[in-house]
């Protein structure tokens, strides 16, 4: 989530009403499609990248590289593993394989351009894997319990892990003589934590409620300029940052705005998250027979 992607990363879980609107006979295809593509009927790369277009999961807000750019990567990726037989939680595996060799390259290796460029590549290409994965998984019939807790485990390890890794390249190798420069990527790491369980939660207690209640989700805003000004959240943009990484000051002071960005963005959706709970609250002391106390 796989924003931004899950951040957002961002993370939102598919819907379920997807499923419900394909018809019968896409049904009975996404079926056959469930088991390892083998035999005289294995489809061609062109028919799976068709496929995972009518099984793409809402935008829901969505920033605008995980959206316009990680999610159509993803979908080349998650394409290609589908004609290798390769399983999602395997496609989980490299993509973390990537996203935490970049970060232990930024954690250790001096900086500089070539450093960024590695750092931006090995980030991005596991990014784009962390979308493949969950495509892969709706193409073959849907994820499986273990496979959401892995992808979770990781998502959340990488995003703290990342700023963690920064405040120990501007710790060992930006010599700035301010030590309280490093309470920026401290805070950051803690900004992006709360963000990550955050988001991560008021899925799940929206997908209760829905449950529990039989009352369909309310659906999220998806326009285009709603994915543009939640770019400074993007997950995706963050690693393009590392691009910088040949000239310290800059990238620091981009990471700062970044960050600063990221503290106003996650002030304003926490007031608007506990309305939406406020609001979940209010609908389901409603329902007939419900006898829930107010707090």
């Amino acid at each position: 989530m796989t924003t931004t992607d899950r951040l957002r990363r961002v993370v939102v879980v598919e819907d379920s009403t997807m499923s419900s609107s394909s018809s019968s006979s896409s049904s009975s295809s996404s079926s056959s499609w469930s088991s390892s593509p083998s035999g005289p009927a294995t489809p061609s790369y062109a028919e799976v990248l068709q496929r995972l277009g009518s099984v793409q999961k809402p935008s829901t807000g969505a920033p605008a590289y995980s959206r316009f750019i990680n999610r159509r990567a993803g979908r080349y990726l998650a394409a290609a593993a589908f004609r290798l037989g390769v399983t999602p939680n395997t496609v989980t595996a490299i993509s973390a394989l990537f996203s935490f060799t970049g970060i232990a390259l930024l954690a250790s290796v001096q900086p500089s351009w070539l450093l960024g460029i590695g750092v931006t590549l090995a980030l991005a290409i596991g990014y784009a894997l962390d979308s493949a994965d969950g495509q892969l998984a709706r193409l073959r019939g849907g994820g499986s319990a273990a496979g959401e807790w892995l992808d979770h485990m990781i998502d959340a390890t990488k995003i703290s892990s990342l700023q963690l890794a920064v405040l120990i390249a501007v710790y060992r190798f930006f010599d700035f003589g301010q030590p309280a420069l490093l309470l920026v990527p401290i805070g950051f790491t803690v900004v992006a934590a709360v963000s990550f369980f955050g988001m991560t939660l008021n899925d799940q207690l929206e997908r209760r409620h829905a449950q529990t209640t039989g009352v369909s989700r309310r659906p999220h805003p998806t326009s285009a300029l709603r994915s543009l000004l939640a770019i400074p959240t993007d997950y995706g943009v963050l690693c393009l940052l590392f691009l910088l990484l040949g000239a310290p000051v800059v990238f620091f002071a981009v990471y700062t705005v970044v960050f600063a960005a990221n503290v106003g963005y996650l002030a304003l959706a926490s007031v608007k998250w506990f309305r939406v709970m406020q609001s979940l609250d209010r609908r389901a002391s409603s329902m007939p027979g419900n006898d829930q106390g107010k707090s």
